[in-house]
């Protein structure tokens, strides 16, 4: 018998591993499909399954449930557009520049204004990596051609953008961060076109694991945003 169960609680493809593992060990069970998007698992058995005995096999950061049906049927799953999807990015860059912005009015200088952007940036990015550091590194290396070889890069990440985020808004070792920052996002910048170009469907862990955001155009014009601030700042 096949039966579907909703998981929540995943946030990567190693979630996923974790989830499938954990009910495969289960006795009766000869088969079991997981999908992250859909928060959903498929689980084949050779006898009933009580809910008990799945949760049980689960660790205590997952939950499931029997998948209810929808009260309306629709012939068409309804999705998100990609504006709606990206709606938690576009808030957080207008407060971002709003922010630096509000800090330089008074005496207006450019290169004041995107130092603390880049400074509120990496604080703001890094706090979301922080909600989800255990399943940041297995989304991140989905792209980052770096982390893809070197594991531990994923979990340094979050740190360094945090150190970078302080160096610019202490305005200490600038020139150190505007260099780290070309090269690191540099990096990332040439998974992300990569993966835009392959026309990949993957989740964008610029935000972590906490929001579900896709990977799309406006990945690359935010890392290019702090590319050219960089670039400028260490040119003129």
């Amino acid at each position: 018998m096949v039966k579907t169960y909703q998981v929540s609680g995943m946030t990567c493809m190693g979630c996923v591993s974790s989830v499938k593992e954990k009910l495969n060990s289960i006795e009766g069970v000869e088969k079991v499909q997981v999908d992250l998007e859909k928060a959903q698992a498929e689980i084949n058995a050779n006898r009933p399954l009580s809910l008990a005995e799945l949760r049980g096999a689960l660790p205590s950061k997952y939950t499931i449930e029997e998948n209810q049906e929808p009260l309306q049927v629709s012939d068409a799953p309804v999705t998100k557009s990609k504006l709606q999807q990206l709606k938690p990015l576009f808030l957080i860059f207008a407060y971002l520049f709003g922010a630096a912005i509000l800090l330089n009015y008074k005496e207006w200088s450019m290169q004041e204004a995107m130092l603390d952007f880049m400074g509120l940036f990496y604080i703001v990015f890094s706090f979301f990596k922080f909600l989800d550091l255990k399943g940041f590194p297995e989304s991140f290396k989905m792209y980052d051609p770096l982390a893809k070889v070197l594991p531990a890069y994923g979990w340094i990440y979050p740190f360094l953008e945090l150190g970078l985020g302080l160096l610019f808004l202490m305005r200490f070792q600038i020139q150190l961060a505007l260099i780290v920052t070309i090269i690191i996002l540099g990096i990332t910048t040439i998974g992300v076109t990569k993966t835009l170009l392959d026309k990949k469907s993957i989740r964008c862990a610029c935000l972590g694991t906490a929001l579900n955001l896709p990977m799309t155009e406006a990945t690359f014009i935010e890392n290019a945003i702090m590319l050219l601030m960089a670039i400028a700042m260490l040119v003129l």
